[in-house]
């Protein structure tokens, strides 16, 4: 079975890194370079926690992702 996971991606100045982070799913965090080198390090944190999960026999439910929101302040 096939699942889709959302990763929430930031661009880290200091490490000039991208940095992403998938909600729902505990430990779940990498950085890359670039865009394509961050997806597949999450693609491969993610395989390993669920195998990880699936060794141990605890559930791999992932709870869903609802959204971000961007939220006005004065400066």
């Amino acid at each position: 079975m096939r699942q889709i996971f959302t990763a929430y991606i930031e661009y880290d100045l200091a490490s000039a890194m991208y940095v992403g982070t998938i909600p729902g799913l505990s430990g779940a965090h990498s950085q890359g370079a670039t865009l394509d080198e961050l997806r597949a390090n999450l693609q491969e944190v993610i395989e390993l926690i669920l195998e990880e999960k699936r060794s141990r026999g605890e559930s791999i439910q992932v709870e869903p992702f609802v959204g971000i929101q961007q939220i006005a302040v004065e400066v």
